[in-house]
């Protein structure tokens, strides 16, 4: 990493609880291609003034988390078709004072859709109804999914994104089951109130299929440890993690570093 300068450019993320996987991420790869820019993770106090920073500091690029992804929107000054499509911001470039709202959350859960060979015809959980769930539950709808049901607690947004996309909607659990479960809420996050939290039953978990954690940190949460040991296919938020990094990668600067180097810079960040 170079020392820092003047001239290097900053990039940062924006969310209540940071994580360092973008930082590992992002930096890996400016020291490997010697480029002379920096990323720095942020809690905000105040979203506002903190996207105010981007603007009037040149900040080039800010990845945003929960729970900012839909706030956002009003304090930029364009939004991507990406983020405009789903009302949801994942990342914002800074084109001379411009910002430009992106979702590469979209994108990422796409490429695990397809990649897992899930199939349309599968049933669904969908457990959440924020900005990330509006992202995954438009990813699963593009690709043909139908039998999904929205489990939120929240009967406001969970039927509102259930409506948006032609779901079905559920305030709870219960003993639903499906072929995939996805879990899109903080459950099982570390540093968490529910960081030891199962986000779905065992018993849904042995009639699934495939088990789908978007939780990046940890890794293994407690749903992908209790759906390896049940030998279900696993897709973890740290694969999610990975590919929106990658997209938000190039926006900022251009260039796509080829596979080699990208696989690098995700086990660099799993180590943490």
């Amino acid at each position: 990493m170079p020392i820092l300068n003047k001239d290097m450019t900053l990039c940062i993320s924006l969310s209540a609880r940071p994580s360092n996987n973008g930082t590992r991420f992002h930096n890996f790869l400016y020291e490997e291609l010697g480029m002379n820019w920096i990323y720095k993770a942020f809690a905000p106090t105040d979203l506002a003034q903190a996207i105010a920073g981007v603007r009037g500091l040149g900040i080039r690029g800010c990845a945003i988390s929960m729970p900012y992804k839909e706030d956002v929107i009003a304090l930029v000054d364009r939004m991507d078709a990406s983020a405009s499509a789903i009302d949801s911001v994942n990342t914002i470039v800074n084109d001379d004072g411009v910002l430009t709202a992106y979702n590469t959350d979209y994108s990422a859960i796409a490429t695990l859709i397809a990649r897992n060979g899930l199939d349309p015809a599968a049933t669904v959980l969908l457990r959440g109804s924020g900005g990330m769930a509006k992202a995954t539950a438009a990813a699963f709808r593009d690709a043909g999914f139908r039998a999904v049901t929205i489990v939120a607690r929240s009967e406001g947004a969970g039927r509102a994104l259930a409506d948006l996309y032609g779901f079905a909607w559920a305030p709870d659990l219960g003993e639903r089951t499906a072929d995939i479960l996805v879990n899109i809420t903080p459950i099982g996050m570390a540093g968490g109130l529910e960081e030891h939290t199962l986000s779905f039953p065992e018993s849904a978990v042995d009639a699934a299929a495939t088990v789908f954690d978007v939780v990046a940190l940890p890794a293994e949460t407690p749903l992908i440890s209790v759906g390896r040991a049940a030998g279900k296919r696993i897709i973890t938020g740290a694969e999610v993690a990975t590919l929106q990094a990658l997209e938000q990668f190039v926006l900022y600067t251009g260039v796509r570093p080829d596979d080699d180097l990208v696989d690098a810079a995700a086990a660099f960040m799993r180590a943490s």
